[in-house]
């Protein structure tokens, strides 16, 4: 089947920078999805998104879909044709709404009789005919949360549309899309090339764009050329490193097409500002990237990325150095101001503050967590005072000037101003540390101080949310409950902090006087523990092995990750799904039998075979040998001992009838069973893992 290059492009005017990428892959996705579901065959997909316009390519695109063999059943032979062989009105009326007459039709033979067929040929439609459809749909299922409406259009996008391309090969496709005629003419650079450019075929695309429309059409290129260009600037004028952020990366590539990058200066007395407040002041009001020297030291440098080549690019700077420097006086301002209060005079002001309506103010929250954040110090062997005056101190900052204004750096601003009030350095780190991990794979608390308060406010909001009958759903979590549990999950584990989720949480509940639901501590320790399984899935362990850990509902996330790690060592023994097997046989036998009510003492005087015999003196073995080492958590050696069981425990099963006619005798067999799988179940559930066949 023939081939050509298809191109789609959609004009606009200038796309949210934040929305410009995910946009541009969703439409990506969903031409390429579209095509696939069509039946149509074509090679590479290529996106293009710039700040005025979303395209794709697909390149070697067939000319239309493949024909298809239909079959469509009709009614029983028995039931088409009359004692005479004529056809009776349900044969008429199957072929009648097929537009045939009954002698077009065939039979087949089935297993269920015979019966008649209709068979035909569905011709594959032209391609050209099918893209206007299939953009259509990528268009419209598109992640724009609000659309927009202009001029006397009824058509709705993310931003006015003022042009678009449709090319299959150099033929224009000329189905309106988007209220738009399509034709083969975009547009360039808004100064730089502020006209129309024709584009002989998909191919030419992002050729014409870039040598006669002063555009590069692809963010990836886009997107490294701004890379290796600051950095470059960095080097060259500074001698020092420019600071990538990611998502500022991103987004500056998202507003320019032509980018430039520039170096500018700003005034070195604002270098007395900590660096994360000219940071924040920089990156979110003008999306300028930082310098640093050689030993990581900010330099009173900026790089903004201009998007088009100026005669005279020292204005440009100026222009920019101008818009900086109000910017960074005022962040200095707010530093000096709030510096002339201490933190500790300001806890009276976060009593206005509404944490939530049922469970009180920040103060309130504050003075629970303080109450908490003690008892965990005490726990891990921390400060219970600095823990205490941390998590007092740990939200005034919130009240501060420069926290008003740079919301980001709540925490950070708190952490220098508790240094400057001469705080407990461990306390002052605790301030920033509290809302450690920020997002996942982020740095933990360093200091046990900060681990008590950053647990400590995390589970508070869970008792207290919980508490009011506000869990988050499956759609909504505003108060990051889902984050904040897999925080107190990775401090505990990581920090190897021996505390107890059922302790925290009793802990915490009894500092709320506003709880309402009941068993609020066994709640929200459920919840948490259901927050592993994600956690465990994205570190590649089967989920069988964390619902045999939690069936058996260890609430110490230390001994929780330390069985799971047990577990997923012991499923890749050879013995494992014999012993798995095993576990769930015996699980069944003794369910059947009484479950709870059958004890663990075996008598050797009313043990017969010699299978039994031998998992008799194998299993008191193995009891002697791995009781202690359960008593340590060290469950992957006990495990690991315990497969040694397997040869034992297979011939038992195949020698001996449990269900012995003597009752003391099958009495016997089921209080050594039992023993067996609590053996087992001393670290988790192995009948949970996948069995042999």
């Amino acid at each position: 089947m023939a081939t050509q290059d298809f191109l789609v492009e959609l004009g606009t005017e200038e796309l949210p920078p934040k929305a410009l990428k995910p946009l541009s892959d969703a439409f990506t996705r969903g031409i390429a999805s579209g095509l696939e579901n069509a039946g149509i065959g074509f090679g590479r997909v290529e996106a293009f998104a710039a700040p005025r316009r979303l395209a794709v390519r697909v390149r070697d695109l067939e000319d239309a879909q493949p024909d298809k063999p239909v079959e469509k059943r009709g009614p029983a032979v028995k039931a088409a044709f009359d004692d005479s062989g004529n056809p009776t009105r349900a044969l008429t009326g199957f072929a009648t709404s097929l537009g045939i007459t009954p002698d077009q039709l065939d039979t087949m033979e089935t297993d269920k009789g015979a019966w008649v067929v209709y068979r035909t040929i569905e011709k594959g439609r032209p391609t050209v005919e099918l893209m206007p459809e299939l953009v259509d749909q990528s268009l419209a299922a598109l992640p724009i949360p609000k659309r927009m409406r202009w001029g006397a259009h009824r058509t709705e996008f993310v931003r006015p549309v003022h042009w678009a391309i449709m090319l299959f090969g150099n033929k224009v496709i000329e189905t309106p899309i988007m209220g738009l005629t399509p034709g083969n003419k975009t547009r360039g650079h808004r100064f730089h090339c502020p006209k129309s450019l024709i584009v002989p075929s998909p191919g030419d695309y992002e050729v014409v764009l870039r040598q006669e429309g002063y555009v590069i059409a692809d963010f990836a290129e886009r997107r490294e050329q701004i890379r290796d260009g600051v950095m470059a600037i960095a080097r060259k004028e500074a001698g020092g490193q420019a600071v990538i952020d990611e998502d500022l990366l991103d987004e500056v590539t998202a507003l320019n097409e032509w980018p430039v990058p520039l170096m500018g200066r700003f005034e070195e007395r604002f270098l007395e500002v900590p660096a994360e407040a000219l940071i924040s002041s920089m990156k979110e009001h003008q999306k300028y990237f930082h310098v640093v020297s050689g030993d990581g030291k900010m330099l009173p440098l900026f790089i903004t990325v201009a998007n088009l080549e100026s005669k005279d690019p020292s204005q440009v700077i100026s222009g920019n150095e101008k818009v900086i420097r109000p910017r960074l006086a005022d962040a200095a301002f707010f530093y000096d101001t709030d510096r002339k209060t201490r933190l500790e005079d300001r806890i009276d002001q976060l009593k206005p503050i509404v944490f939530q309506d049922k469970l009180g103010s920040i103060y309130d929250k504050s003075v629970r967590v303080a109450a908490l954040a003690s008892k965990i110090a005490a726990a891990i062997g921390s400060d219970p005072v600095l823990a205490e005056r941390a998590a007092m101190l740990a939200k005034t900052d919130l009240v501060t000037e420069m926290v008003l204004e740079f919301t980001d750096l709540q925490g950070i601003m708190g952490q220098y101003y508790a240094a400057n009030d001469g705080e407990n350095e461990e306390v002052a780190s605790a301030l920033n540390e509290q809302y450690m991990p920020r997002f996942a794979g982020d740095d933990l608390p360093a200091t046990l101080t900060g681990c008590a308060v950053a647990i400590a406010d995390r589970i508070d909001s869970l008792v207290g949310l919980f508490g009011i009958n506000q869990p988050p759903s499956g759609t909504r979590d505003p108060f990051g409950l889902r984050r904040a549990s897999l925080g107190v999950l990775r401090i505990i584990i990581e920090r190897e902090l021996p505390l107890d989720l059922q302790t925290l949480c009793e802990w915490a509940e009894a500092e709320h006087s506003s709880i309402s639901e009941p068993n609020v501590a066994n709640t929200v320790v459920d919840y948490m523990l259901e927050r592993f399984r994600a956690h465990y899935e994205e570190q590649g362990i089967n989920a069988e092995v964390y619902l045999a850990v939690h069936a058996r509902r260890p609430t110490r996330p230390l001994d929780f990750d330390r069985r799971v790690k047990a577990v997923e060592a012991f499923r890749q023994l050879p013995e494992a799904l014999a012993l798995a097997g095993a576990n769930k046989r015996v699980s069944n036998i003794l369910t059947k039998q009484g479950g709870d009510s059958i004890g663990e003492t075996i008598d050797t005087d009313l043990l017969q075979d010699k299978a039994e015999i031998t998992l008799a003196e194998q299993i008191r073995q193995q009891a002697e040998k791995v009781l202690p080492l359960f008593e340590k958590g060290d469950y992957a050696t006990a495990l690991s001992s315990l497969a040694s069981l397997r040869e034992p425990v297979d011939n038992f099963f195949d020698e001996v009838m449990v269900m012995a006619d003597d009752d003391a005798v099958r009495a016997n067999r089921l209080a050594m069973l039992n023993l067996l799988r609590n053996l087992f179940l001393r670290v988790a559930d192995i009948s949970v893992l996948p069995t042999a066949s």
